[in-house]
Formats: C-alpha cells, structure tokens, sequence
C-alpha cells in the first residue's frame, strides 16, 4: 500500500475515535453545547442593555461559535502529543509508518466535527432567540473564508504540538494561559479594529482574528472591518501555508532531536 493511502488511513481512523469520543456519553452533549452558550447569550443581553447596534449580537454569535474551534485546536491538538507522551502512547505515533501530520490531522478533522455541535447550538440560539440575521448573498463566501481560516488555525496547532511537547510539564500552563489573551486579541465579542491599529495589526498575525473579521464582513455586511475582506483572506491563505510549512518541520525538528538524543523535550525539563 503506498505511503499517501497509509497516511489517509491514518488521519480516518484517528479522525474516527474523535467523532466517537465525543458523543460516547449523551451527558457531555449538554455541558459541551448548551452550558457554554449561556456565555455568549450574557455578551448578547449585554449589548442590549448598552442600546449597542442590532449587528453586534450578532458578532457575538460568530464569536461564540468560533470560540469552541479555538479550545479544540488549544486543548485537542497543541497540547494532545504532551498528553499521549503522559499516557504511554506517543512512542506509538513515533514508530507507526504515517506521517505526524497525518495523524494531527485526523485529530483536527475529527475535532472539528465534535466542535460542530456546539457551533450549530450557539448558531440555532442566535437565530431563533436572538433573531440574528445573515446575508444569503454573502453565505458561500463566508463559509469559504470559514474553512481557510480552519486551515490556517489547526496548521498553527500542528506547529504548536511540537512546542508544548518540547516545553514538557509547562505545555498545560502554557495552554491555560493562552486562552484568555486569545480571547481579546481574536475580537471574539467586538471588532479587533477597536483594539487600535497597532494592537489590531499585531493580532492580524493569529488567523482567527482575521477569520472572524471577514465572516463578520461577509455574513453580515459589517462596516467596521479592520481590512478589506480580499486583503483578509490573502493573509489567511499565507498564513495557512507558513504554519503548515512550520508544522511540518518541527514536527521532523522533534523526531531528529528522539533519535539523536532519546529525549522530546528540554534539558532542564
């Protein structure tokens, strides 16, 4: 069998137990989809009792949604070559003949998919209770920038798994300590532009801002863009290259340093 089927294998069955895992206990369901809602549903009461525009409940909605690919690029890729390493099972992925990217990829597939759920939940919410309203004409190119920017942002977690691996034990603390600096700088629940152009520009680097400003402007018309949307996507399709680029060589980086040295992470690990 060649080397590309065995990689495609690879990332289906990794992709698989994802899927599977996520909806092994129906109880998780509820925690992982309505729970979180109730946050994006506070941000929503909030610009309402602002008398803020009709159109920033709506950037809430977007925002709560693309929370939940960013915890599962954070928690179920960055940080999941640490957590096999803890559990006995990275030497396994080592010496399986597929690429490490493969099976990263298959974890982001399948991650994906469980994070769907969550997506669609927060998007029903905003539909039906909140009456958010979407651009049919500007749909299709929403969701095109939607996938690119999935491109790029589970590219950035394939370069970010060899570094959390390299950092041993601080990979948790380190994941714990992204998420809330993630939060502002991505404008999750308001328009990265307010951030000032120096801060906005600096966040541009972190595909998600960018993802989310253009599905913003797209979707929804927006008007308060931080760039234009071809300027936008131009950036996300760069940056989807370089962090596969990247990924790709850490991810050898890290097996050269196994080979060489018998060791993943730093000396002073």
């Amino acid at each position: 069998m060649s080397s590309l089927a065995n990689n495609f294998r690879a990332m289906r069955a990794r992709a698989w137990i994802r899927v599977v895992a996520a909806n092994r206990e129906l109880s998780w369901l509820f925690f992982e989809t309505f729970l979180p809602s109730l946050t994006t549903a506070c941000y929503v009461f909030i610009y309402r009792a602002m008398g803020a525009r009709p159109e920033f409940e709506a950037y809430v909605i977007l925002g709560g949604i693309m929370i939940g690919f960013w915890l599962n690029v954070l928690w179920g890729m960055a940080a999941q070559f640490f957590w096999e390493k803890d559990m006995g099972n990275l030497d396994i992925y080592m010496m399986a003949p597929v690429s490490r990217m493969a099976i990263l990829a298959g974890m982001a597939v399948g991650g994906m998919m469980g994070t769907a759920m969550r997506s669609i939940v927060i998007l029903v919410l905003g539909i039906l209770a909140f009456h958010v309203r979407f651009r049919l004409d500007g749909l299709a190119s929403a969701f095109g920038i939607f996938l690119l920017t999935m491109a790029a942002l589970y590219g950035l977690g394939m370069m970010l798994s060899s570094l959390f691996l390299l950092f041993g034990r601080g990979a948790q603390r380190w994941a714990e300590a992204a998420q809330e600096p993630v939060y502002l700088l991505a404008g999750f629940y308001f328009p990265i532009r307010n951030l000032g152009a120096g801060i906005a520009a600096v966040a541009s680097l972190f595909p998600l801002a960018l993802g989310i400003d253009a599905i913003r402007q797209t979707a929804l018309g927006s008007d308060t863009g931080f760039l234009p949307v071809g300027t936008e996507v131009a950036c996300l399709a760069l940056l989807s290259v370089l962090f596969l680029i990247l990924a790709r060589r850490m991810l050898h980086t890290m097996e050269d340093r196994a080979k060489t040295e018998g060791r993943l992470t730093l000396k002073w690990q």
